[in-house]
């Protein structure tokens, strides 16, 4: 099965005389897989950072670290970095934000660097997602 990079989105035909707005939210977003994400980071920096989810002020924010899979130090394996990406991608999919940290990773113009880790603020909305978040939160 051939990976789907997250720029590589086909746009939907419009069948009829509908606005955009109608015809993004009548399809809804496909969640996050490990592969995807893993693809996506190749592409976009020639390495697999690794990904954490970090609480400051309770907020929630997917932070990309500047450790990354391919170096020597890294301390995990691949089957444990793709395990902990499942792990961070599950919640990412639960709080209904896999479009919003797919468009996130493709659009950011900086590249994680030592000491310095790129931050996306999680804000998921409704009432499951407060639950969600209260959930990720203890």
């Amino acid at each position: 099965m051939p990976v789907k990079l997250c720029n590589d989105r086909r746009l939907p035909a419009p069948a009829a005389p509908a606005s955009v707005l109608d015809i993004a939210n009548a399809l809804p977003e496909p969640p996050l897989s490990v592969d995807e994400v893993m693809a996506c980071l190749r592409q976009r920096w020639r390495a697999t950072y690794d990904l954490q989810l970090v609480v400051r002020r309770r907020r929630l924010y997917l932070q990309v670290m500047w450790a990354y899979l391919e170096q020597q130090s890294f301390p995990m394996d691949l089957e444990a970095y793709r395990q902990h990406l499942g792990e961070v991608l599950d919640v990412v999919n639960r709080l209904g934000l896999a479009s919003e940290v797919r468009q996130w990773l493709d659009s950011t113009r900086d590249k994680p660097r030592l000491g310095k880790a790129l931050s996306l603020p999680l804000e998921a909305t409704g009432p499951e997602a407060e639950t969600l978040i209260k959930e990720f939160l203890v």
